[in-house]
């Protein structure tokens, strides 16, 4: 979970007897540049990997307080990233991916590992609440709405969310939504990762060339 702030609502919303959160404060270690002597030294990085209990399949004199891997010691059944649905969320969830491919990649092989989807707006028509993930799903639910008077409320994240709309959209395993997370898209993802912020300084002009320009309307000039 990103943060203390959504961390509150989470764990007034979720089941304990079978979900457990662990909030990751600010941006988690670049486990794909860091020696392992670095990523082994990051406490939020060491306190995830204990509480998975399976150990890392690392062979470091780095991590001699985690434990060799072991899929069997797993606690869990699902491992959820959930963040904000915004740059800075999709960034810690990148990092979060990262950490996970480096250091335990069969848990992603054997499809542990997931990301939960975080709602864009909310729509509220009398006593109904719908929730929309894109503005597609916006237009279509106000279309199907027609003339009925509605309140949208765009999300600013998941520390506004009250218990009830977090159990709806996040924790409910009846209700929420997850992507199932692949080898290939773990992947796709540190090539990615590795150009954008790793050492490759010549690809990444070149990708910035090709395709600043579908970003300069995020882009802070400032």
């Amino acid at each position: 979970m990103e943060g203390d702030s959504a961390l509150g609502a989470c764990k007034l919303s979720r089941d304990a007897q079978f979900q457990a959160i662990i909030p990751v404060r600010g941006k988690i270690l670049n486990c794909l540049k860091a020696d392992y002597d670095k990523i082994f030294k990051s406490e939020i990085i060491s306190d995830i990997i204990k509480v998975l209990g399976c150990g890392v399949e690392v062979k470091s004199k780095a991590n001699k307080e985690l434990s060799s891997f072991d899929i069997s010691g797993l606690r869990w059944n699902k491992i959820i990233f959930c963040t904000d649905a915004d740059y800075d969320g999709f960034q810690i969830r990148t990092l979060l991916l990262t950490m996970i491919y480096r250091l335990t990649p069969t848990l992603i092989e054997e499809g542990y590992v997931y990301i939960a989807e975080s709602p864009l707006f909310e729509i509220i028509d009398k006593d109904m609440s719908y929730f929309a993930y894109t503005e597609a799903e916006k237009t279509k639910i106000l279309e199907k709405l027609g003339n009925k008077k509605v309140t949208i409320n765009r999300s600013k994240g998941l520390g506004e969310n009250d218990p009830e709309m977090m159990w709806m959209t996040t924790m409910n395993p009846e209700t929420r939504r997850l992507i199932k997370v692949t080898p290939t898209d773990a992947q796709a993802t540190e090539q990615m990762f590795d150009l954008l912020l790793g050492n490759n300084l010549e690809g990444r002009k070149e990708f910035i060339a090709e395709n600043g320009a579908r970003y300069l309307d995020v882009a802070d000039l400032s």
